[in-house]
């Protein structure tokens, strides 16, 4: 069932939403629907190896869910990697509720190992869904705000993308996954500072949540009561709704445990003369490192 709300953020938004079956997808679609959204539920229904799809359909069962508790939403099958099938999730928007919103890239899949095993397919199967996936969808609603704007037509439009402190801080076992999600962060800023002038903002969340992708990280108990979807959803909502028209190029992390913006690259301690002689550098170098202020690591997280 949908938690009751007591104000309709969302109201009329037009939202699709990739990897939307299970997890985190499910519950951003559950509370945007009870927000008033229209919600466009993709997933494939694949594994959470992505190598083959179930004999479920996920989408479709979330869709059943939303329409029960008197919300609306569409189910759409497509792979999230698949340019063609990113279109075809973007036009479904469009011929059924008339426009498009926001998008939401948070399909995804794991094949951890460590790097010195990592086979190319392993590597290339994860960035394939979490970065060309990401790419793909923000590609083709890009291409409809900016038509809209060519026409004299207003967008209030986003791009909320999915990174992970995996990626921003690191996490042995996962170069593939890591790699691909501080790839996402990168490509959220790039995507704000393109898109601004045509009324669309883009954040990233880095969520933390226990779904199917989390689930062996063995996690204590006092934890778990607190690490559901539905401490991250709000801020999905919060993203989607008019009222966040002012926020973009963010990176916020989001769980039971935390609510806070991640501070992204920024120059530290410098020189604008810069030596010639390798033994000046390096030794400058070092000097620069004792004065930075050290990276959060994933060890430190609590």
């Amino acid at each position: 069932m949908l938690s009751p709300v007591t104000t309709n953020m969302c109201d009329g938004r037009i939202v699709a939403i990739t990897g939307a079956g299970r997890g985190l997808g499910r519950g951003y679609a559950l509370l945007l629907a009870s927000h008033g959204a229209k919600v466009v539920v993709n997933d494939f229904g694949g594994s959470r190896d992505g190598r083959e799809a179930g004999a479920t359909n996920p989408a479709q069962d979330v869709v059943d869910e939303i329409t029960a508790a008197g919300g609306t939403a569409i189910a759409h099958l497509g792979d999230a990697s698949s340019l063609d099938d990113a279109r075809a999730m973007v036009q479904l928007a469009i011929d059924t509720y008339g426009g498009l919103d926001a998008v939401i890239n948070n399909a995804g899949i794991l094949r951890d190992r460590m790097l010195f095993s990592m086979a190319e397919e392993e590597w290339d199967a994860v960035i394939k869904v979490h970065l060309k996936g990401t790419w793909a969808s923000t590609r083709i609603a890009a291409e409809y705000w900016r038509e809209r704007a060519k026409n004299g037509e207003t967008n209030d439009a986003r791009i909320i993308n999915t990174t992970s402190v995996s990626g921003i801080y690191g996490n042995m076992g996962q170069s593939n996954y890591g790699a691909a999600k501080a790839g996402i962060a990168s490509f959220t800023q790039i995507a704000a500072e393109e898109l601004a002038r045509y009324g669309v903002t883009a954040n990233a969340i880095a969520p933390g949540a226990l779904t199917r992708m989390t689930e062996d990280l063995g996690l204590p108990d006092e934890m778990l009561d607190r690490f559901g979807p539905e401490w991250v959803a709000p801020l999905a909502v919060w993203l989607v709704s008019k009222e966040s028209s002012d926020v973009t190029g963010q990176v916020i992390e989001s769980s039971g445990q935390i609510l806070g913006v991640a501070e992204g690259w920024r120059r530290g301690p410098h020189t604008d003369q810069p030596p010639t002689d390798p033994a000046e550098v390096g030794a400058m170098v070092r000097s620069f490192l004792a004065k930075a202020q050290p990276r959060t690591k994933m060890s430190e997280l609590s």
